[in-house]
């Protein structure tokens, strides 16, 4: 998606990328970071934010989820706990078949550097409050981690996952333009290799209202490392579907068993420091 600042403009993309959808369920569907409202600021962000399970923009989700009978990730949105806080939670939210919200994630790691692009600076704490919680949750295909853009460049957050049962990551995001050409498919192929899981990731593209741009290349990624489907990098909204065989997991773990050789290793490395 190449979101905007109005939420009403991003949910009339969302629900036509839904309308696009395959039969196949239980199905999973994973929106990029910030898909209801991009590019005008963080301030914007915290003027939007709604109280968790409340809220004009948590409820539409709700329903397309039911209408649809997917599992929706919504990539982020703005979160409080209370009225009057002023910085909110990056919260990725996934919502069931029924339309009950399952999960919340708050995204850990704040992307606050600095890029050679337009924007050049990025500040994402200064309006962001960093989540303190590894979140999985049961589905109907399996165990499904939660993670947010950043997060990606952090292992031990998904070896985290991976510890709590994590068969497939989400990952939504809204990378740099400059960041995702050298480093996108890299780090996401990395990832799902290192932990054996399947790794999906919506993402923005193109150039936002406030001039920011980002990369796209939403993935769908097997236990293997496999690219199984993706967006193309200009194309924007973009529906990218694959179908994962997750009865491959357990023979990729078998056969090479790094959950329980990197088990052994901390042990070693524990009783010599």
């Amino acid at each position: 998606m190449t979101s905007q600042p109005d939420p009403k403009d991003n949910l009339q993309v969302i629900e036509a990328l839904l309308e696009q959808l395959p039969a196949a369920r239980p199905q999973l569907v994973v929106l990029p970071e910030a898909c209801l409202c991009f590019g005008a600021g963080d301030k914007r962000q915290r003027e939007l934010a709604e109280l968790f399970q409340q809220g004009s923009m948590q409820q539409r989700l709700s329903e397309l989820a039911a209408q649809h009978n997917i599992y929706l990730l919504a990539g982020t949105v703005p979160i409080i706990d209370q009225a009057n806080q002023q910085k909110f939670s990056a919260a990725s939210l996934l919502y069931g078949p029924d339309g009950q919200c399952l999960a919340r994630y708050n995204k850990i790691h704040l992307f606050d550097v600095d890029v050679a692009d337009s924007t050049k600076t990025y500040r994402e704490s200064s309006w962001t409050e960093a989540g303190q919680e590894v979140v999985t949750v049961n589905t109907e295909f399996g165990v499904l981690g939660l993670a947010v853009c950043y997060d990606v460049r952090f292992a031990e957050l998904f070896r985290a996952l991976r510890d709590a049962g994590a068969d497939v990551i989400a990952l939504p995001s809204a990378f740099t333009k400059v960041t995702g050409a050298a480093h996108w498919h890299v780090l996401t192929r990395a990832r799902a290799i290192e932990q054996q899981c399947a790794l999906v990731a919506g993402a923005q593209v193109g150039v936002h209202a406030n001039g920011r741009e980002t990369y796209g290349h939403a993935v769908v990624i097997d236990a293997w490392g496999k690219l199984l489907s993706t967006c193309d990098g200009e194309q924007s909204p973009c529906l990218s579907t694959a179908s994962v065989d997750l009865s491959k997991l357990d023979t990729i773990r078998k056969n090479i068993p790094v959950a329980k050789h990197f088990a052994s290793s901390k042990k070693v490395i524990h009783e010599s420091s």
